[in-house]
């Protein structure tokens, strides 16, 4: 039986890096300028930028409240968040208020 712990790494859709590294210069923001408004290190957005990771439901938001990202921008940053890391790990969610879409909550 397989450890219901143990999840398996996604791949970010091949657009999504990219996208998220235009947004930000489009915003106006540095790598460490915008990593530590979203409350992440710089080597993780690197991730993030080079297609090298999916953010959690909980980065996901705060990225598109910070860049401010269009609904055409949002969608892509929605299918590869993923709810099941970082703090939305399963045994992490019992200490915040549950999990909503990624338009609907304010927890940034």
């Amino acid at each position: 039986m397989a450890d219901e712990r143990i999840r398996v790494r996604r791949t970010p859709p091949a657009g999504l890096g990219p996208m998220l590294g235009e947004a930000r210069l489009r915003a106006g923001y540095g790598l460490r300028e915008f990593a530590r408004l979203v409350g992440l290190s710089h080597s993780y957005v690197i991730q993030l930028e080079t297609g090298k990771r999916c953010p959690s439901v909980t980065v996901a938001r705060r990225i598109a409240a910070v860049l401010a990202l269009t609904e055409d921008e949002m969608v892509p940053l929605r299918d590869a968040a993923v709810d099941d890391a970082g703090r939305d790990h399963p045994a992490r969610r019992s200490a915040s208020a549950g999990a909503g879409s990624l338009g609907d909550r304010t927890d940034h």
